[in-house]
């Protein structure tokens, strides 16, 4: 019998400097509107487009919460706009996308129907889980979304699920899974990334670093603030992004799915943003300043950004836009008449979708 095979210490020592090798050759440090390629014409509008349905869906969402259309739980994703808007620019067909309880505008980005998010967070038959779910639990197999999940990091080692599943079946889609700053000090989190980076499964971590973990300041939670590190003693690539630009996302996206796409495994996007809201309705976020909130969105705003790039390049005039947002606004009030008005489940309901 031939002896047994074991790794030696200079073994593991050298396959981690390879490791390390990899993460700091497999991509830019840092991806900011300065380092990467202008949109042109129609990017940039199909950018503005996305980002304001998100923007005007959630200032409604907002507004029935506290009309008292939507119960329970509801996080609002306004100021977080680019990230989602830009992801969704680079993937392709077949890559699937889970997240988190912050979810509407990963929805709307998906091309989910706003009339059927509304629904659901007002608790209506025609809502995305025929109103049992809520906000924070919709799902779409057509749109490849496989969730908002209540469970902080839980969606973390589901993502890692569909990349396997993507491995096993030996397509080329990409799991994309999203998670925030306070769920990346989670345990499962870490076992997610070890099987990935063993397994070199192709999904993308998105951690969306709002910089507060409910009502936690980062720098007082957490012991290495930067985000994009965290899968370094795995060998994981991480990058960090500046997430209110919505060029330096799509170019960072791209980047990373073709990373995933030929094999490399696992990487990490660090997406630096700001939420304008508290963490959930019910937040009076007390633990920063009105002068903070303000300072981000009248210097870093996504939305506004691309409107300003659009009227400097001449693609579009203010009447133009303002076209554009009277559409959108159309559809929000649209999605919001429905669901109001939409029949409640029939009580039968309560015994359906149930496994035992």
């Amino acid at each position: 019998m031939a002896p047994a095979k074991t790794a030696s210490t200079s073994g593991r020592r050298s396959a981690a400097k390879s490791a390390n090798k990899s993460v700091s050759k497999s991509a830019p440090k840092e991806f900011t509107g300065k380092n990467t390629p202008d949109f042109g014409k129609d990017d940039e509008l199909h950018a503005y487009r996305e980002m304001l349905l998100i923007r005007r869906f959630e200032e409604k969402a907002g507004q029935l919460y506290g009309m008292g259309f939507i119960g329970g739980f509801c996080h609002l994703y306004i100021g977080q706009e680019a990230v989602v808007v830009g992801m969704q620019m680079a993937q392709k067909e077949g890559d699937q996308v889970i997240t988190a309880y912050r979810d509407h505008g990963h929805m709307l980005a998906a091309g989910m129907s706003p009339r059927g998010v509304m629904a659901e967070l007002t608790g209506r038959q025609g809502g995305l889980s025929k109103g049992k779910g809520g906000s924070m639990h919709m799902f779409s197999k057509e749109k490849h979304f496989y969730g908002g999940h209540g469970i902080v990091g839980a969606q973390v080692s589901l993502g890692t699920g569909l990349a396997f599943a993507n491995s096993y079946r030996g397509n080329d889609s990409v799991s994309v899974a999203y998670f925030g700053d306070g769920a990346a000090n989670q345990g499962q989190v870490y076992e997610s990334f070890n099987m990935a980076a063993l397994w070199k499964l192709p999904i993308i971590y998105i951690v969306e670093n709002n910089r507060y973990a409910m009502g936690t300041s980062t720098a007082r939670a957490t012991a290495q603030a930067n985000y994009s590190m965290r899968g370094v003693g795995f060998g994981i690539p991480g990058v960090q992004v500046d997430g209110m630009d919505v060029r330096a996302v799509r170019a960072a996206a791209e980047e990373a799915l073709e990373h995933c796409r030929s094999g490399k495994g696992p990487i990490i996007l660090e997406m630096l943003t700001y939420r304008y809201r508290g963490h959930s309705m019910s937040d009076p976020a007390k633990y920063r300043s009105k002068e903070e909130v303000q300072k981000i969105r009248s210097e870093q705003d996504p939305i506004e950004q691309v409107r300003q790039r659009i009227l400097d390049g001449g693609w579009a005039t203010e009447d133009d836009l303002k076209a554009i947002d009277k559409d959108i606004r159309d559809i929000v009030s649209d999605s919001a008449d429905f669901a109001q008005n939409d029949p409640e489940p029939d009580a039968s309901e309560l015994y359906t979708d149930i496994l035992l």
